[in-house]
């Protein structure tokens, strides 16, 4: 049984998705004004480790995230730089998407690519059009605005009691205070030197909230599986979309909404003027590697608050190189060594690990008690690996490759070992025998040259190599 904790009925419930086998999950994608910082990231790895046990599990997940492309801060950090909206969004885009990959973050995989809100216009101004007809919504001064008094529902997500709406109050910002509630803006008249669309109700561009429950129901359906996204969309971005979406199609929106808890650094809250804020290409710029960011912001269960330090860096590099350590040598003692000992390897007991890091994460995706395990698990590797034989070694290769798949870490994405650094190691692990020192440090620096590492063993035992991938290997 799979069972996540629902924001909307604030307990855990049996995951029973519309479609037997398939899944339609919608995440908030990023508002494209600046760089991604580590408290979004936060959110997208908890959204990327959803998707990923889904995915294992045998779902066939349809996933969609947007790109909020026009907004207030998009249009502010336009004019700013003096810059075309489509010019200055896309840069950022494409740095989102250059640091999806360095997290190794899966793309969203429907449509072929994510839905951007100024390719989307025409949905929203169906959907309120739609929301004017039933009376739901009302123009003003060529804007138009949702009336919030008259969905009935509305606060049952967030759990605000909202006694303090005042009829015909209006806002139009697309974030406003979250203990004020108030008719929020579906369509903003055109403003002077700002890019507009054209709509019944003049020019103009779409409010904030709309943009989503218009990409959702567009390409998922009116009712979808999952909605998530962090703690504070909850109110009131998550929140207006479900009055949106519900009261043009009468059908509810969404059945299970999951949101992660904010993320503090050094157990403050993440801002520019504690100097603590830190976007991924900050950290990357600083020589962390993007894998032990990624394990770091994954490592605590998303609905608990994530304390992130520099020290938890450290941590997760010290797991990183544990575990690549141990693959590497799996794959050495297959890919490189003739004579393997045929001796007993308990395979059974890798089965049971795996299974139960799928268990442990059915139950609202426990990550920290299935890390835990993987961490085990690779400490009696180590101790069983002299002993293994070429099955059991084939089977600890298969562990890792099946737990990159659940968690993303990339630890076995190298699966062989090429040619011509066999032979550099041949004759490096020849040289030694006789002490030929002077060719086996040519030899050494030889198989650096080509993108690995050697690693000598133990008197008595052969060497084991491994790939560079992460920066801080090469200062070795």
């Amino acid at each position: 049984m799979i069972q996540f904790h629902n924001t909307l009925s604030g307990k855990l419930e049996e995951f029973r998705p519309l479609k037997d086998g398939e899944v339609t999950f919608y995440a908030c994608g990023p508002t494209v004004y600046n760089f991604a910082h580590i408290g979004n990231f936060r959110t997208f790895v908890f959204e990327d480790l959803l998707r990923r046990f889904l995915e294992f599990k045998g779902y066939k997940v349809r996933h969609v995230m947007n790109i909020t492309d026009v907004d207030d801060k998009t249009i502010a950090g336009a004019n700013r730089e003096k810059k075309t909206l489509s010019i200055y969004t896309e840069y950022y885009t494409e740095a989102f998407h250059q640091d999806m990959r360095s997290l190794n973050l899966l793309f969203p995989n429907y449509p072929q690519d994510q839905p951007r809100a100024t390719a989307e216009i025409p949905a929203m101004i169906e959907i309120i059009a739609t929301l004017i007809a039933k009376g739901i919504a009302y123009a003003a001064e060529g804007s138009v605005y949702y009336r919030v008094a008259a969905f009935t529902g509305y606060g049952k997500l967030s759990k605000k009691k909202l006694e303090g709406n005042i009829e015909g109050a209006r806002v139009d910002v697309d974030e406003y205070d979250k203990e004020q509630g108030a008719d929020f803006v579906l369509w903003k008249k055109a403003k002077e030197e700002e890019p507009s669309w054209d709509s019944p109700w003049g020019k103009g561009r779409p409010g904030w909230h709309i943009e989503c429950s218009a990409m959702s129901m567009r390409y998922l359906g009116e009712t979808i599986d999952i909605h998530a996204g962090g703690e504070d969309l909850i109110f009131p971005h998550h929140e207006n979309e479900i009055a949106q979406s519900e009261a043009a199609t009468g059908k509810p929106f969404v059945r299970y909404w999951l949101h992660a808890k904010h993320l503090l650094v050094n157990s403050e809250k993440m801002s520019k003027s504690k100097g603590n804020f830190f976007t991924l290409r900050d950290l990357l710029e600083k020589g962390y590697d993007p894998l032990a960011i990624r394990y770091a912001l994954l490592s605590v269960h998303y609905r608990h608050s994530l304390n992130f330090t520099f020290e938890s860096l450290k941590e997760a590099r010290d797991v990183i190189e544990k575990l690549d350590n141990c693959y590497y040598q799996c794959l050495s003692r297959l890919q490189l060594h003739e004579e393997i000992n045929e001796g007993t390897f308990d395979r059974a007991f890798l089965d049971g690990a795996l299974e139960k890091m799928e268990k442990v994460l059915g139950d609202d995706l426990n990550i920290a008690v299935a890390l835990a395990r993987l961490q085990e698990v690779v400490t009696r590797i180590n101790t069983v690996l002299p002993q293994a034989s070429k099955k059991g070694l084939e089977a600890c290769a298969a562990f890792f490759e099946k737990t990159d798949r659940l968690l993303g870490l990339d630890i076995a994405s190298v699966t062989s070992i090429p040619e011509n650094v066999k032979t550099a190691l041949g004759q490096y692990a020849e040289a030694r025998k006789t002490r030929d020192f002077t060719t086996s440090d040519l030899m050494r620096l030889k198989i650096v040259q080509l993108g690995w590492l050697v690693k000598d063993g133990r008197p008595g035992e052969p060497s084991t190599i491994k790939k560079v991938r992460r920066a801080w290997e090469i200062k070795k």
